[in-house]
């Protein structure tokens, strides 16, 4: 399709970690939209198969980059959610981690600078730490251990976020920041190391629910398809809106009261096993939303154990195939 002839609502939007977790729900539902989409990946924890599926799409351009070097494309809007965002992951290579979200939030930012862009950054609950103030609202500045095993994410985070507003005093770039907090659903890795699929792949398998601690401390959980529409109406709202704005269900549950839940979804007969708690895991993690429901009139609508039916199902399917795939080699 010729420039003149696009539909005069449709954006060439760059989504940078596309082939990701969220990032592949993200293109679907903007090219579903209308829009067109270039995915941007360095497959370091995306997956092509996750994005497989709109290959075949002409708004669709899968694009091989890690963000930490510059990219050039005239696009209308980008999304930046490339970084690993489960401890294992970004914990395998903290100093490129570091990297991905300082250098790779630059290189966005210059880009959307260039072209008149409006960029949207990926923040996380993690630059809370492990808070002192329950639940966590923006104006928090957190605690955050700027030397542990996590900080690598979460000082990574804060700065990008830094970069983010000191682009938006300077050069007028317009900028919109979302903090998420625990997301799940279908397409998270069965390896990913977070708490929901750890427990969802151990139950499938029959292997044992592990534990962290005594299981009191608490987590929120909100499901992609919830995630993605708080996206994407920060993306959309005024100018002057350019966030932090937390992205979460502010539902509370216990670590111990998810393992049940599986265990009990699943129909696993699965042993509960306790191990010591990392360090700096946050005892409590739970988001004020009221920003959220008074700006962008945003509130997750998935309740927990309809969330946890479809990421089941997901995980069969993907634990099955594996075996199928075991089973052919062998």
């Amino acid at each position: 399709m010729s420039a003149s002839a696009r539909p005069q609502s449709q954006k060439t939007i760059l989504v940078a970690g596309g082939a990701g977790f969220l990032g592949s729900h993200l293109c679907e539902r903007l090219i579903r939209k209308g829009h067109r989409v270039v995915c941007a990946d360095n497959f370091s924890t995306g997956t092509l198969e996750n994005v497989r599926h709109l290959r075949s799409s002409e708004a669709f351009t899968l694009l091989r980059h890690d963000v930490v070097h510059r990219i050039d494309a005239k696009v209308d809007q980008i999304y930046n959610l490339a970084c690993p965002a489960s401890p294992p992951h970004y914990q395998a290579d903290p100093i490129h981690t570091t990297k991905t979200s300082v250098l790779g939030a630059l290189n966005l930012l210059e880009l959307a600078s260039r072209y008149g862009a409006r960029i949207f950054q990926a923040s996380t609950s993690e630059v809370y730490g492990d808070p002192n103030v329950h639940p966590q609202v923006e104006s928090y500045w957190g605690n955050v251990n700027p030397f542990g095993p996590r900080s690598c994410y979460d000082e990574g985070k804060r700065c990008a976020e830094t970069l983010f507003h000191d682009f938006n005093s300077i050069h007028g770039v317009e900028i919109k920041i979302v903090r998420i907090f625990n997301t799940y659903g279908p397409r998270m890795r069965p390896d990913d190391g977070r708490v929901i699929s750890n427990f969802i792949v151990q139950a499938l398998k029959g292997e044992d629910i592990t534990i962290y601690g005594d299981g009191s401390q608490t987590r929120s959980f909100c499901f992609v398809d919830d995630l993605v529409d708080g996206f994407l109406r920060m993306m959309a709202s005024p100018v002057s809106l350019t966030g932090p704005i937390n992205l979460g269900n502010p539902v509370e549950f216990t670590i111990a009261e998810l393992a049940d839940q599986v265990l009990e979804l699943t129909g696993s007969r699965s042993r509960i096993v306790h191990r010591p708690l990392p360090t700096d895991d946050p005892r409590q993690r739970r988001p004020d939303i009221s920003r959220a429901m008074r700006e962008l009139g945003w509130q997750p609508r998935v309740v927990l154990a309809e969330g946890l039916k479809a990421t089941i199902t997901y995980f069969d399917a993907v634990l099955a195939a594996k075996g199928r795939k075991l089973t052919e080699v062998a």
